[in-house]
């Protein structure tokens, strides 16, 4: 007789995405297992444009057929099953949906320009990095200096939400951004890189295909 298994959420993700890192992050830290299937985003699959004709990652296909297709709709979805460190409540501040939303808009807008300055010549990569300093990274670095999280000494939806996109931010440029004066920015980034959280939602799988077996997350 086969076993029995439950039938979990699918999540569409693609490993170096920071959406899709910020919807493992907050699925591995509520501890709520799902179907993880790697995306080739050259090569999407059928299945996941079915559920989400946009094509973007990540997608959540929950059991009943719902899709949660916005990442931060997917952490607080996952962290409404279960937030035993308060991750939504330390997050939901009007200062960290804020900042939050600036992450999601005019930095994102200017570290796209700053990764890749030759598609935007009509200002300097310095000047796209001086906008998303501007924006995000001196606001980060006012609140990192009093406290350790952005919600205080213990991290946050906000945390979680925004690292992905300032590893992001401080990869295009590694040596400049190793003596940029945003000492408690970097602090903060370089603990979370190192978390045992973060390594634990990076691990390279090989992309689905129909019939593969299924790869549950958290393992």
């Amino acid at each position: 007789m086969p076993s029995w298994r439950p039938v979990l959420p699918i999540l569409y993700s693609f490993r170096r995405c920071p959406y899709a890192i910020r919807a493992r992050l907050a699925l591995y830290q509520a501890g709520v297992a799902v179907e993880l299937r790697e995306v080739v985003l050259s090569n999407k699959p059928a299945a996941m444009l079915a559920a989400s004709p946009a094509g973007t990652v990540p997608v959540l296909q929950l059991p009943s057929g719902e899709v949660i297709a916005q990442s931060l709709d997917i952490m607080r979805w996952a962290l409404g099953q279960s937030d035993v460190d308060s991750w939504l409540a330390r997050g939901n501040t009007p200062d960290q949906r804020a900042l939050t939303d600036t992450c999601d808009g005019a930095f994102k807008h200017a570290l796209d320009r700053y990764k890749y300055a030759e598609r935007h010549p009509e200002r300097s990569a310095q000047a796209w990095r001086d906008d998303a300093v501007a924006c995000l990274i001196a606001p980060l670095e006012a609140q990192l200096s009093n406290t350790s999280q952005l919600g205080g000494e213990q991290p946050g939806l906000a945390d979680a939400a925004i690292f992905p996109f300032v590893r992001q931010f401080a990869a295009v440029d590694t040596a400049w951004w190793a003596t940029s004066p945003w000492v408690a920015t970097r602090r903060w980034h370089d603990a979370w890189a190192a978390s045992t959280l973060m390594a634990a939602c990076m691990h390279k799988l090989p992309p689905w295909q129909p019939g593969a077996p299924v790869t549950v997350f958290p393992p």
